[in-house]
Order: structure tokens, then sequence, then C-alpha cells
């Protein structure tokens, strides 16, 4: 999910819009046709064909070790264990195996970033939940929307002044109608209309006081700003380290050869899980105080609460928790896969 990013400098109310719906929807296009390139245009040029090869080299030259360590379970375990370790190089093999389409490791890759996004989709899609996040974004944001386009007013002084503010409040008579085409009739957006009201047309000078506590300042507007902005760098991320795993996974099945407990392969799955959890657990923190605030005071219109605490969890402690959550997740499917595999090798 990724939020309608609002432009607080820019003047023109779809712009303000409509911006940051189409650069998410541009960023999230972009980052599908990277997983694309990277894992099926699977060929020796091709940065992941070229580490396909190289995880290739390390399965030979782990293999060594393997036969080494194969050869002494087989002289002194009764040839239980030496029967059972011998699924791992088929394993390796068919997965670094390149069909010419991509290897069988690439396209599982790919499918179980589509099984992530698709049950991400079906997160933020759950009642409404995308339309309530953007929402509360909107009424953390929008009087910054206003004071942007009001303050130049500020230094105006008598027609000058008035005509500044009749021109800013008839473009923000057009944002306020947009709010409602997407929200309904809510009374943060009446409120709001009622505060640049009271500045467009209230009588006699608007004291730099009175116009911050109604507006904000600058100061808290640049704050927000790179609030959102550092949330939205955080969902990025996520998307950059899922596709930096995704390029890493034929080193680690190259390298799960080796005679140790913990295979490489187990280490890099649990890396792509966890950052998966951590996507939704992102998600899911954000929908859920976003619902707070639009079900709270987004409902009360005599209730002018001060949402930079919203800005700052979006951006600073959402991130933090979801990356906690991730890792005690991470560690809870490592120890399973582990347990899990050695529960098959004793069967086998």
């Amino acid at each position: 999910m990724h939020l309608l990013t609002p432009i607080l400098a820019q003047t023109d109310i779809d712009e303000v819009l409509g911006s940051g719906a189409i650069t998410a929807r541009s960023i999230a296009e972009s980052w599908d046709n990277q997983w694309l390139d990277l894992l099926q245009n699977n060929t020796t040029n091709n940065l992941y064909g070229a580490l396909t090869s190289l995880g290739v080299f390390f399965a030979v030259g782990t293999l060594l070790f393997f036969m080494l360590q194969w050869l002494k379970d087989l002289i002194y375990n009764d040839y239980g264990r030496p029967i059972s370790a011998l699924i791992w190089p088929f394993i390796v093999v068919i997965l670094l195996n390149n069909t010419g389409s991509g290897s069988i490791l690439s396209n599982l890759t790919l499918g179980v970033r589509n099984l992530i996004n698709t049950v991400n989709q079906q997160v933020v899609s759950t009642a409404n939940a995308e339309q309530v996040y953007q929402q509360a974004l909107n009424m953390s944001v929008a009087e910054e929307v206003a004071g942007s386009l009001l303050r130049p007013c500020q230094s105006l002084t008598g027609e000058q002044q008035t005509q500044c503010f009749v021109k800013a409040n008839d473009k923000l008579t057009i944002l306020w109608q947009e709010y409602r085409n997407l929200y309904g009739n809510k009374a943060w957006i009446d409120r709001l209309e009622s505060k640049v009201n009271y500045i467009a047309y209230g009588t006699g000078p608007v004291s730099e006081a009175s116009f911050n506590a109604l507006l904000g300042s600058t100061i808290q507007t640049g704050i927000k700003n790179f609030l959102v902005s550092l949330q939205y760098a955080f969902q990025n991320l996520i998307e950059a380290t899922m596709l930096l795993i995704a390029a890493l996974g034929p080193l680690a099945v190259g390298g799960s050869l080796l005679p140790v407990a913990g295979k490489p392969i187990f280490a890099w799955l649990t890396g792509f899980l966890s950052i998966g959890i951590s996507k939704f657990s992102f998600n899911i923190i954000a929908v859920l105080t976003a619902a707070v605030i639009v079900n709270g005071p987004g409902q009360d219109v005599n209730v002018d609460p001060d949402l930079m605490w919203f800005m700052i969890f979006l951006g600073v402690l959402a991130p933090v928790l979801s990356l906690l959550v991730a890792a005690a997740g991470g560690f809870a499917v490592f120890n399973a896969i582990s347990n899990t595999s050695e529960l098959v090798k004793e069967r086998i």
C-alpha cells in the first residue's frame, strides 16, 4: 500500500490530490518491472543470471566438503544419515537449473513475492482500509495545504490582502469539494473550512499568532513533509530490501551443500519472509491507527486535535515496530524451518 502523498508547496489543487497517487502507481509499477527484469530475464548477461552462475560455482566448490562429510557419515552412521543427506544435491541442482525463461528458483521467488503482495493487498483492501488511511493522512496535512495557499497573503495589506485571500479561498473551495467527493461530508472538512473562512473573511488584520494557531507554522509544515517522506521512503526500502534478498537467493542455495547445521537457504528464506512480515505489520499498524483518527476526532466538528503524533507514528514509530515484529516472526520462522528439516531427515 502506498500513500496519497500530499504536495504541500503546490497551489494547483488537482496536483495536490493527484500527484501522490500517480507517483505511488508509477513507483509500484517500476518495482514490478524490476522484479520481472531481474528474475524472468535470466540470462548470463542479466544480474540474476550472473548470480545464478556464481551460485552454481559455490555449489560445485562446496560439493567437495559435502562429499567428505557424506563419506564420513557413511562409514560411521549405518547409512541412515548419508541417505537422507543425498536430498540436498538434488535440491540444489533443481533450483539452480536454468530452463531458458529463468531458473526454478527465480520462478519460485517471484511466486512467493506475488503471494506476499496479494496477501498485503487483501489486508489493505479490507473494510476500505486504504481510503481510511489516506483520509487520516489528509486530515493530518490538510491545514498545511491550506496554510501554503493562505500564508503568502499575510505579508500583504489592504485590498491586496483581501484579493489574495479571495483567490486562495477559491482554490481551497475546490479542495474542500474534492475532499467531500472522496470521503463524503466529514466533520473535519467542515471544521477546517470554517477556520479558513475566519481568516479569509474575518475583520481586521490577521496576526502571526492567530494565523499559526489556526493553520500551523512553516516549521510544522516542513516537519510533516519530512515525516510523510520518511514513511514513504520506508515502504520503498522494504521493496528494495526484498528485491536484494531475492537476488542473493542463488548464492544461498549454492552454499547449502556446506556440512553445517544451519543451511544458508534457511536463512535466506527466513529473511525473505521476514521482510514480508514487516510489510504486513506496517500496513496493519497504519490502517488501525488511521481508523482510530477517522472514527474519533474526524467525526467530531468540535474537536480540533493536533495530529502531529500520527505523522511521527507513521514516519518513525510504525517502521521501528514493524521491524521488531518482523525480527520476532523471522526468528520463529527460522526455528520452524530448521525443526521441520530435522524431522524430515529423521523420517527418511
